[in-house]
């Protein structure tokens, strides 16, 4: 099939190239002309593990082109995907602008039937409001349809490769007959499509997000508590994991979630929910506690050196909201950073990918090492804020010989308590003993 993606952030450029890939023609549109002819030269925007390789290929295979012309990828195709920001406004709401704007384009633009899907999360609604927005400016018959993305950062070409199941909200059978044409390669192999209206459709997006959200949220505040009764959040993670019920994924608990999706769409549900009279309660609560555990590091350094850091040297390890992303939005590590920098550290940092996206905003505030051990020269103390793989298995002599202080606060558990005993280290973690 010939498709076209509208926009080429992350949701847009992995969508658009797994579906080059799957066989389909795609055009992505963006209005970033530099970034348009980047892309054209084979260069991916964006850093996600697998994506680079397919990118390449179906560029070469003339599968996926790019342009900023909207009209002429839409005359091309049978299917529009939506796949543009909706970022929060400052009362927490989903800015709708740049999918109604596209919206009303593609109805001065309509010659002849498509199937608009919105592939960007938003609220329950949008679907209705995409509609009439294009609507207003055509006769042309259309559909709008509601398919979401359950990407994870990091993993988000094997998501979008093998996916658990697609969701697709549609009340049209035209419209559901080509959806599910487009993703036949996977109803093939076993995977689920659920159809179902566009309303359901959208809020299940948010749904799920914000479960996951909260089941991270709620083992941080087992962790905390841990710490207090002298429990190991380690074997009540797996003591619980085992249930199938609860299951393992998301037990892992650390210094707070972050990035583009979770925050946002907590936020975006909380305020949908005000509008029609609805307290999502358990969502506020785990967004305040979301904020704390976040943060809760820099309270334990600033207690450790008695409340006087100024001119301590603190290394960071990881910068990204997360391993296998160069994502630094709503990043665990900034929040540290700004509060370790206010009182008076000097501060060095290291991150193989995230770093220059930091150094855009930070630039000299702080420094930044070529690597996990040069950061750590002279260093009063080590703060692993992204549980990179790298991080895993450290050289702790070496450590130990380039820090001026043997001290660990570590945000991700990367280190079982075993890999730390008798190395000499003040160890700090998240809901398990500190080792002294």
């Amino acid at each position: 099939m010939n498709i076209t993606i509208v926009g080429t952030g992350y949701v847009g450029l992995v969508t658009g190239t797994t579906l080059a890939e799957l066989g389909n023609t795609v055009y992505c549109v963006d209005i970033d002309a530099a970034k348009v002819e980047r892309m054209k030269q084979g260069i991916v925007p964006i850093y996600e593990p697998g994506l680079e390789e397919i990118f390449t290929r179906n560029i070469q295979a003339q599968r996926l082109f790019f342009t900023t012309d909207l009209s002429e990828a839409l005359e091309q195709s049978e299917v529009i995907y939506l796949a543009l920001p909706t970022p929060p406004g400052e009362d927490g709401s989903a800015d709708l602008s740049y999918v109604l704007s596209v919206a009303e384009k593609i109805g001065e633009l309509l010659t002849d039937y498509k199937v608009i899907v919105n592939k960007s999360t938003v609220p329950v609604g949008t679907a209705d409001k995409v509609r009439e927005t294009i609507a207003a400016k055509t006769s042309v018959e259309f559909d709008v349809v509601s398919n979401p993305e359950f990407l994870r950062e990091g993993f988000a070409v094997e998501d979008s490769m093998n996916p658990a199941r697609v969701i697709v909200g549609t009340e049209s059978e035209r419209a559901q007959e080509l959806m599910s044409k487009i993703y036949q390669p996977f109803t093939n192999t076993g995977t689920p499509i659920l159809f179902m209206d566009e309303r359901s459709s959208e809020l299940t997006k948010y749904a799920s997000n914000s479960f996951l959200a909260v089941k991270i949220t709620f083992m941080n505040e087992i962790a905390n508590y841990c710490e207090k009764v002298g429990a190991d959040v380690d074997k009540v993670r797996l003591g619980m994991g085992s249930d199938d019920r609860i299951g393992h994924r998301f037990l892992f608990p650390g210094i707070g979630y972050g990035g583009s999706c979770f925050p946002k769409d907590v936020k975006a549900l909380i305020k949908s929910g005000k509008q029609e009279g609805f307290d999502f309660e358990i969502l506020e609560a785990t967004e305040e506690v979301n904020e704390a555990q976040k943060i809760i590091l820099a309270a334990e350094i600033i207690n450790y050196f008695g409340g006087d850091l100024r001119g301590k040297k603190i290394a960071v390890w990881g910068l990204a909201f997360k391993a296998n992303t160069d994502d630094i939005r709503e990043a665990s590590s900034l929040d540290n950073i700004k509060i370790l920098l206010e009182q008076g550290c000097k501060i060095t940092a290291y991150d193989a990918i995230a770093q220059e996206n930091v150094r855009r905003i930070l630039g000299d505030q702080i420094s930044y090492a070529s690597d996990m051990y040069s950061a750590l020269e002279d260093a009063d103390c080590l703060l692993i804020a992204t549980e990179w793989s790298e991080f895993k298995n450290p050289n702790f002599e070496l450590m130990a010989e380039r820090m001026k202080r043997k001290v660990i606060f570590d945000g991700r558990n990367m280190f079982a308590l075993e890999q730390v005993e008798g190395t000499g280290f003040y160890y700090k973690s998240i809901g398990r003993k500190t080792l002294q």
